[in-house]
């Protein structure tokens, strides 16, 4: 059996489609996988890294003002579709999967042209373009919200969830995860972070709250800067503060969450997904800066379901954290957050998108 991943462009394309080859590889060993991805995207580091063959194409998304590289978009189109033309005929995969970003597109339509099924995979409450132009020509379109009939055909939805890292299901003990972090497992704890390159929005919450957090020494703060903001925030009296771990980046978030009692974070769709999973309560900032304003459409959707706070980017500087401080000061709010954030986790999602495509690819062989 063979199959194609494609998609990529940022880790909440990348993270999951590593999550169902994974889970592919665990229902049989000898299934063949290779992922398409955009040239010059972090994917063609990520998936060879994680063990998989990847294929670069020269695609990229289309700016919404008119720039040089616009220009170039309808060569970039025409060549990544004679590209995918050419993997596909050497390769011929069973089924492709399409788990969002640039590359999915052009690999899925010359995919369905050949006659060959596919299986999309959205990560969010609202749709990216790519597959929303694409919902047309798959079999299956493997969701992690309900509510998505109003993007997709009915009958083609299956609500699996978004696949996750598997060491985040590991149960890891309050004591252990404040144990690697140096921190005292009886403060609470204000867990931040804006991704592995960080949030300025989410940096500047924690600084400001200097006077706040040297106020309160029932609390420490986990605080993830960033790589793109670590000589910004690295050395500001907060990160000096004594109860409080700042990092470039942290490595064990499974340590990160298991000590967590409320999370400060932007609204990506796996960050959510990870909230879900370990029953977190969140403040959730939605980045204003991403495609289709998506992450404000994820937070809106958790905050109607009394499962997350969301506080808009402009706010959070100021708002952010003493929201935070409320929160655990009222563990009633805080549990009914828990509560309700949890029905969103979904353990199997990756095996079970991985059953989807193993079954599609038998109904096909045998056709």
């Amino acid at each position: 059996m063979k199959i194609i991943i494609s998609g990529g462009g940022t880790g909440g394309h990348i993270y999951p489609a590593i999550a169902i080859a994974d889970a592919l590889k665990r229902r049989d060993a000898f299934i063949d996988i290779l992922f398409v991805g955009a040239m010059g995207r972090m994917e063609m580091e990520k998936v060879p890294a994680a063990g998989y063959r990847i294929e670069g194409i020269w695609i990229s998304g289309f700016q919404r003002k008119l720039t040089i590289t616009n220009l170039l978009f309808p060569v970039k189109v025409v060549h990544s579709l004679l590209k995918c033309r050419s993997i596909v005929k050497s390769f011929q995969p069973d089924v492709v999967v399409g788990v969002g970003g640039y590359a999915s597109g052009p690999l899925v339509r010359v995919a369905a042209g050949m006659g060959i099924p596919s299986v999309l995979q959205e990560q969010n409450s609202y749709p990216g373009v790519t597959n929303k132009i694409l919902a047309t020509k798959a079999k299956a379109i493997c969701v992690a919200y309900p509510g998505m009939e109003k993007y997709f055909p009915a009958k083609k939805i299956k609500l699996t969830g978004n696949p996750m890292r598997s060491q985040l299901a590991k149960e890891i003990s309050r004591e252990e995860a404040a144990a690697y972090f140096g921190l005292d497992e009886n403060k609470k704890t204000i867990l931040a972070f804006g991704g592995s390159l960080g949030a300025r929005t989410i940096n500047e919450t924690i600084k400001n709250s200097y006077d706040l957090v040297a106020g309160r020494d029932d609390i420490q703060v986990l605080w993830q800067i960033g790589k793109l903001y670590a000589d910004t925030y690295s050395d500001t009296p907060s990160a000096k503060l004594s109860h409080v771990k700042a990092s470039v980046f942290i490595d064990r978030m499974d340590y990160a969450y298991a000590l967590a009692d409320v999370v400060i974070a932007r609204a990506g769709a796996i960050t959510i997904s990870e909230l879900a999973l370990t029953g977190k309560p969140a403040i959730l900032v939605p980045s204003p800066y991403v495609a289709e304003d998506h992450q404000t459409h994820n937070a809106r959707s958790l905050e109607q379901m009394d499962a997350a706070i969301l506080i808009t980017d402009g706010n959070a500087p100021t708002k952010a954290f003493p929201e935070a401080l409320r929160l655990l000061d009222h563990p009633e709010e805080l549990q009914k957050l828990e509560y309700n954030i949890m029905k969103l986790a979904k353990q199997n999602a990756a095996d079970d998108i991985a059953d989807i495509i193993i079954q599609l690819a038998q109904k096909g062989s045998t056709s």
